[in-house]
Formats: C-alpha cells, sequence, structure tokens
C-alpha cells in the first residue's frame, strides 16, 4: 500500500527548497534518531521499517538521498539499493551498518553507494557524510540538466562578419539550413568551412540529432569504407566484431564528408550508389541498411578542375554539388578583419586568464595591410600569439612582431624588396626596443624618398595611411613630409 499523506508530503518538501531523504531501518529507535538528526539539518526525512515499503514508497516520494540499513528483515539493504536505483534514478545512497568489513564496503560501492556509515556513529559523523553526498546529488542532478538542455538547445555556431559577402553567406546558410538538399561547402584552407557545415546543421529542423564528421583524407578506400558503412564480424583479418558505420550513427542527423576532394577513386563509386540508391551495406553484408541523413560536403580544392583531370567522378561531383556554398577568403572581406579580432581576442584572453580587452589602432593597420594566406584561422593564431605574449591590458604592432610571425611585419610581406639596405640596419644598435627599430626604419625610408610619403609607402609595402598614423604616433609634424 502507497503510505498516506505521501503525496502531500513531497509537494510540502519541494516547495519549502528541502532535500527529500529516506531513511530505511527495521530498528525504531534508529529510525527516530535518522529524523531527528537529519531534519536539525533542514531535510525532509521519510522513514520506513522495510525494503518492501520502502520500495513502495520511492516512487513517489523521489528521494534525493537514501540512508539504507545493510540488515533489514527480508531483502538486504545492498539488494535493495539496486531495486531503489531503478525507481529513483535521481537518488544517491549512503549505506550504514553495524557489521562493517571490507568485503560489506566494497560491495556497497559497488552496488552503487555514494558511502557507508559503521553504526554506531555520531550525529556529526553523520553530517558530514550527508552533506557531501546531497552535494554529489545537487552536481549530478545539474549535469543531466545541462546535459537534457544542451540536447534541446545545441549551442549555436556563430559566424562572425558584417561585410556584404558574410552577411550574404549567413543568409544563404540560414535559407539552405531548412532544405533537406546535399551541400558542397567550398572555400581555401581556415576560411571556415566546417563553422558554415555546423550552422547547416544547427539552424536546421536536424539540430536535434548528430552531426557525424569524416575526414576523408585521413583513411587510405579500405579503411574508409569500414569507416563509412561499417562492416560485420569476419568481413576480414581484424574485424572481430560488428561496427556501425559513420552513416548509421548519422542516422536522423547530418554527415560532414570533410575534404571530400581527397576521397580515393576506388571508394567514390560506392558512395555515389549510396546517394542515389539512400541504402548502403556494410562491409562484409548481405543486407540492405537504409538511414535518414542529410549529406553536406566540404573542399578546400577546385572539384571541378579535378573531374576534367580525370581525379574525381563527374557524377558524383554533381550528385554532390545540389547546392554549392562558397566561403570567401579573408582578404575579400577585409571589413570583418577588425571584428573578428576582437573576437579572437576575448576567447584567447579567456583562455590565457588575461585582463587584455583593446587593440590599438596601429595593430588594425598592420592587419588590414596582411594578405592572409592562412584566412581566418591564420589571424586567430596571431591573435592568440599576441595575446600570450602580452604584459599588459592592450595589444600593441610590438606584440605581433616576432620570429614565429614573420609574415605580419611592418615592412611588408616576405619576398618584397627591402626599404633600405641590409647596412641601414646593421648600423642600428643592436639593444634598441623593436618600436624603435621601426620607427628609425620607416624614418630612413622617408628620408631616402626625400620626405615622399607615397613613395616611401610603397617601398616599405604598407599604405599611406599606415605611415601618417606611424608619424602621428611617433610625434611629428606632419609638415615635414610631403604627401
Amino acid at each position: 500500500m502507497q503510505p498516506r499523506g505521501l503525496s502531500s508530503a513531497t509537494e510540502t518538501a519541494t516547495r519549502a527548497g528541502r532535500a527529500r531523504v529516506l531513511v530505511v531501518d527495521d530498528d525504531a529507535l534508529m529510525r527516530s534518531f535518522l529524523e531527528q538528526a537529519l531534519a536539525r539539518m533542514e531535510l525532509h526525512v521519510q522513514t520506513e521499517a522495510s525494503a518492501e515499503s520502502a520500495l513502495r514508497s520511492a516512487g513517489e516520494y523521489a528521494p534525493q538521498l537514501a540512508l539504507l540499513d545493510v540488515r533489514l528483515g527480508g531483502m538486504d539493504g545492498i539488494t535493495l539499493l539496486g531495486r531503489l536505483a531503478e525507481v529513483a534514478p535521481e537518488c544517491t545512497f549512503i549505506v550504514m551498518t553495524a557489521h562493517g568489513s571490507i568485503e560489506t564496503a566494497l560491495a556497497a560501492m559497488k552496488a552503487g553507494a555514494f558511502d557507508y556509515l559503521l553504526k554506531p556513529f555520531s550525529v556529526e559523523a553523520l553530517e558530514v557524510v550527508a552533506q557531501k553526498a546531497l552535494g554529489f546529488s545537487r552536481l549530478r542532478r545539474e549535469n543531466r540538466r545541462l546535459r537534457a538542455r544542451l540536447r534541446r538547445h545545441p549551442p549555436q555556431p556563430l559566424i562572425v562578419g558584417r561585410s556584404g559577402p558574410m552577411v550574404r553567406l549567413r543568409d544563404l546558410t540560414r535559407t539552405v539550413a531548412r532544405s533537406p538538399a546535399t551541400v558542397l561547402i567550398e572555400g581555401a584552407s581556415g576560411t571556415g568551412k566546417e563553422l558554415v557545415a555546423q550552422a547547416l546543421h544547427s539552424w536546421g529542423p536536424r539540430a536535434s540529432g548528430p552531426l557525424v564528421k569524416v575526414n576523408c583524407a585521413a583513411l587510405p578506400a579500405g579503411l574508409m569504407e569500414s569507416e563509412l558503412f561499417g562492416h560485420e564480424r569476419g568481413a576480414f583479418t581484424g574485424a572481430t566484431g560488428m561496427l556501425r558505420g559513420k552513416f548509421e550513427l548519422a542516422d536522423g542527423g547530418s554527415l560532414l564528408l570533410d575534404e571530400i576532394s581527397e576521397m580515393e577513386p576506388a571508394l567514390q563509386p560506392k558512395l555515389l550508389r549510396s546517394l542515389q540508391e539512400r541504402e548502403f551495406y556494410r562491409v562484409g553484408g548481405t543486407q540492405p541498411l537504409h538511414v535518414d541523413v542529410r549529406i553536406i560536403a566540404t573542399t578546400n580544392a577546385d572539384l571541378a578542375e579535378r573531374v576534367r583531370a580525370g581525379r574525381f567522378r563527374e557524377d558524383l561531383y554533381y550528385r554532390l554539388r545540389v547546392i554549392p556554398i562558397r566561403i570567401p577568403p579573408l582578404r575579400e572581406r577585409r571589413a570583418d578583419i577588425p571584428l573578428l579580432a576582437k573576437h579572437f581576442l576575448e576567447l584567447a584572453a579567456e583562455e590565457n586568464g588575461k585582463q587584455i580587452d583593446a587593440i590599438s589602432r596601429q595593430v588594425f593597420d598592420v592587419l588590414m595591410e596582411h594578405d592572409w594566406p592562412g584566412n581566418v584561422r591564420e589571424l586567430e593564431n596571431v591573435i592568440q600569439r599576441a595575446v600570450v605574449i602580452c604584459p599588459g591590458a592592450q595589444l600593441e604592432p610590438e606584440h605581433l612582431l616576432w620570429d614565429s610571425v614573420p609574415e605580419i611585419s611592418i615592412g611588408g610581406s616576405a619576398g618584397r624588396d627591402a626599404p633600405v639596405g641590409a647596412g641601414a640596419l646593421q648600423q642600428l644598435p643592436g639593444d634598441l626596443p623593436l618600436r624603435e627599430v621601426e620607427r628609425l626604419w620607416i624614418l630612413q625610408t622617408l628620408e631616402q624618398e626625400g620626405g615622399n610619403k607615397s613613395r616611401a609607402a610603397r617601398r616599405l609595402g604598407i599604405s599611406v595611411r599606415t605611415i601618417r598614423n606611424k608619424l602621428n604616433a611617433y610625434s611629428l609634424a606632419p609638415a615635414t613630409v610631403a604627401e
């Protein structure tokens, strides 16, 4: 029978914000002692004299903590623990025994107990163990709640950029995300192809399903086939069991075929068939498998050129390129550089535990002048390195000018003619700060060009605006040089 008044007791404890504790002991004096001691801790206590009555009440009472005596009339406490864990999965367990032994403790822990108490124990010992168990229970509930929230509302990918190309890319991605059509994302390395693929998945109706990723350049054709389609036990040497492939794992979600241009030619016909027929076979299997999967592919190579060269199947190319999305390189959307730099600064500062919240105007000048062959990934790495070596609260040009970033220099990209002869720099004192070396270099170049900033800028490989900003920073009178 259900104990009378149990529902109202549970509701009262819930409204009061008090944790619910179930005590199971066949000793009336022990039940009374525990009830009074736990009530002093402002906990709501439900006591039961037998394992059977505890099982009847636990489902509705939903205890967050249970104290179980090992020796009960009938079912023992460790067996009861396993039964209660099924009825009240959120509950944390403490086992009590007057016949303590290592074997009893190990059996209790193996059954899922958080801790155990040896009778007789003091009120203080009870309070310590109960508080630890309740803290553990709260953390476990919070962890489950957060995981459930992530399943319902997965984190949204952040496509940073306000330039025209990025606004159009974001709008197109949102529109295409609602469609089940296959998408081919094209773009150079470091442009953010995987981020757009994540957005296509997260912004669409499959967001609650898995996004499974396969790197097509990582494995040879023989292993890649098993990776994609799975294999049956005994299909080949070493196949000791059945393996589900990425297609099966992505059922109900999306499958990202990263760098599809690197897929071995021998595997391309099998992938084409799986896309056309909407079915596939595990390696060594005889039964066709059907899954509901949205295909997203990425490439940093010109697939059309590879088709012309006979290195990629034309029919597979058109099957993948139902909806093409091109991500422009960073040099084609320079207006996004300041916003991206600030975004990466926030991430790197938090990751490195630094209070850096500003980027100087001179740094932005340097960043805007660079061609960024490594695209957004290169910019992220440069900002991250700068944050690591920055001792203050603002990034300055000297934090970019170091040996591991030779391409980011006030003198422009590698391969350009030096603005002054090698001897000019050799004549400078060796102990000058890098900022002073930069100043003298610019001034020497201006002097050689008769003060003409346009010609000096061309020799230095930077813009006239950058020179003007540098001169202002050096507190030089603009009238001393000509445009």
